[in-house]
């Protein structure tokens, strides 16, 4: 049977996406940049056996000098510790600025583990050095004052670039990240993003890991050009990616720029290792 209309899917419920293990990094709650709306939405939609926060979760530099913590930064906390009374393993590494969690190692929060750095070994049996990164950032001093004078940068050009999407949506173009832009010009000039990349994947071979799983940097990748597998979470200020495995031991980039509307997926599909 036929009807005069068309039904319109999109007021239907979806199912979230199921993953083996989900690694997200450097949502930075409790500062002004964070998209905490496109965060809690992208949580709500997707589900994973294991969660690592791969540090730079919560911003204490920015909490310490004035509090901002909106509704949508606490349903995250509450999406997340929801799920680990589901049964969900998470576990949190922190990084260089959720730091005051460093002297809580081995201990439990409502469920999350809080560890220095783990490994994960993916369905494939390959084993993922999984560790936040900051500490072989050549470029960071131990200078929170000068970082905290970069964030009022990234406020303004995540303001700047918010300004440009809105016009870009409307002419239908995609997202489009400024700051991504400009580190990619500059860091890529002083071999910025290099050096970091090869410091952890020389750090994997230490650990005789076949891969690092990490964040810090912002940007998203996952490549092979250092002996290692190198995967980077991204962020939730600019990007809004994070990195799932599926059952059979590929990764995946997943993007969620408009809420609940419109994913970009970069896939590894890992090979299957020899008998």
């Amino acid at each position: 049977m036929r009807f005069g209309f068309e039904i319109d899917n999109d007021w239907l419920p979806t199912r979230p996406r199921r993953y083996r293990a989900l690694f997200l990094s450097d949502m930075h709650l409790g500062s002004r940049g964070c998209q905490g709306d496109r965060l809690a939405d992208f949580l709500r939609n997707h589900e994973a056996e294991t969660i690592y926060l791969v540090g730079d979760i919560v911003d204490g530099w920015r909490l310490g000098s004035k509090w901002y913590w909106p509704s949508t930064h606490n349903e995250i906390v509450q999406i997340l510790l929801r799920a680990a009374r589901r049964g969900v393993r998470i576990v949190y590494i922190p990084g260089n600025h959720d730091a005051f969690l460093r002297d809580f190692y081995g201990t439990h929060f409502g469920g999350i583990e809080v560890v220095e750095q783990t490994v994960h070994v993916a369905a494939d049996g390959r084993r993922y050095l999984v560790i936040h990164g900051d500490t072989f950032d050549a470029a960071l001093k131990h200078t929170q004052r000068l970082a905290f004078l970069g964030g009022s940068a990234v406020r303004a050009t995540t303001a700047v670039n918010a300004g440009l999407n809105f016009a870009r949506r409307l002419l239908g173009l995609s997202h489009w990240s400024l700051s991504q832009w400009a580190k990619l010009k500059v860091k890529s000039a002083t071999n910025y993003l290099s050096d970091y990349e090869q410091g952890l994947a020389a750090l994997a071979h230490r650990h005789h890991a076949d891969g690092v799983i990490c964040g810090h940097v912002h940007h998203a990748t996952i490549h092979e050009d250092l002996g290692v597998r190198y995967i980077n979470c991204g962020d939730w200020i600019e990007s809004c990616t994070a990195v799932a495995e599926h059952g059979n031991g590929s990764f995946e980039i997943v993007t969620w720029h408009d809420r609940g509307t419109h994913q970009d997926r970069t896939v590894m599909v890992s090979e299957a290792r020899p008998a």
